[in-house]
């Protein structure tokens, strides 16, 4: 028994020494990651280490692991326009390293490469960018502004080995003093549209008095004419007309109960046609 006692105990430590080694020897690049070597004697090795369990020397070698996959990241920023207006905007980024310089990268900029580049050009071009619109340009030019912004904001980052996926502007607002100037504008412009329509609707009731005037004196003109060729004809019709319509009227009336009658007997038809023939006269 002691004698395998010794057995095992001169055999720990290698066993532990080499199962360290293995443990250190060993790392694990996950999926959306890649590896960058440091050497202790040449320094930052050119070689990007991809997905997968990799081999280092212990203690001689060490793997620094890059997140390569697209990242958002938001950039605000308060400047002034061409006509001197403050603009607030937020800038919405996506971005990712270029993985063929991943050495450069930790060479120049570190792990945190994205907190010590995006910020400064992203504020540097927007101050830029904005400059050259007025407020009212940046609000009806929104668009072109945004596409000024990414192809400037593109071209800076990639001097610093870093891809941009997407840039938009989420958010833009003004100083009190332009708010309160568009909103009298569209107040004032409420106001004219109103008046046009009162102005236009004027108008037309004009125009359609005009045109019953002329219709009634056509009519009239009419009715004269035909007066002058009909002689008592006609007014004898519109009497007719008109005597009709009273007794409808009043024979529907709850409140009539008796006609008066100018001649005596039961000859009923000659006493509502006297009736009538009074009443249109």
């Amino acid at each position: 028994m002691s004698r395998i006692a010794d057995i095992i105990s001169k055999l720990a430590v290698p066993v532990g020494v080499s199962v360290m080694a293995a443990q250190y020897s060993l790392y694990d690049v996950q999926g959306g990651q890649r590896a960058v070597i440091f050497d202790r004697f040449s320094g930052i090795k050119s070689q990007v280490v991809g997905e997968g369990l990799n081999f280092v020397i212990p203690w001689l070698q060490k793997p620094i692991i890059f997140d390569v996959r697209t990242k958002p990241r938001t950039i605000t920023t308060t400047t002034g326009s061409k006509d001197l207006q403050t603009v607030s905007l937020t800038l919405r980024v996506l971005h990712r390293p270029d993985v063929q310089n991943l050495p450069s990268i930790y060479q120049n900029l570190g792990l945190d490469y994205d907190e010590r580049v995006l910020p400064s050009i992203g504020n540097e071009v927007l101050k830029t960018i904005v400059a050259q619109f007025d407020a009212a340009e940046l609000i009806t030019m929104r668009e072109t502004v945004s596409k000024r912004i990414k192809d400037e904001l593109e071209a800076r980052a990639n001097e610093f080995q870093i891809k941009l996926e997407d840039v938009s502007i989420t958010h833009m607002t003004f100083g009190a003093e332009f708010t309160r100037a568009v909103e009298q504008k569209q107040i004032a412009q409420q106001e004219a549209e109103r008046a046009k329509f009162t102005v236009e609707k004027a108008e037309q009731e004009r125009k359609a008095s005009v045109i019953r005037a002329e219709g009634e004196a056509e009519a009239a003109e009419h009715i004269s004419k035909a007066l002058d060729k009909a002689g008592d004809g006609l007014l004898l019709i519109r009497r007719l007309e008109a005597s009709k319509e009273i007794a409808q009227t009043l024979a529907s009336s709850p409140n009539v109960t008796y006609l008066p009658s100018g001649s005596k007997g039961n000859d009923s038809s000659s006493t509502g046609q006297s009736l009538l023939l009074n009443l249109g006269r």
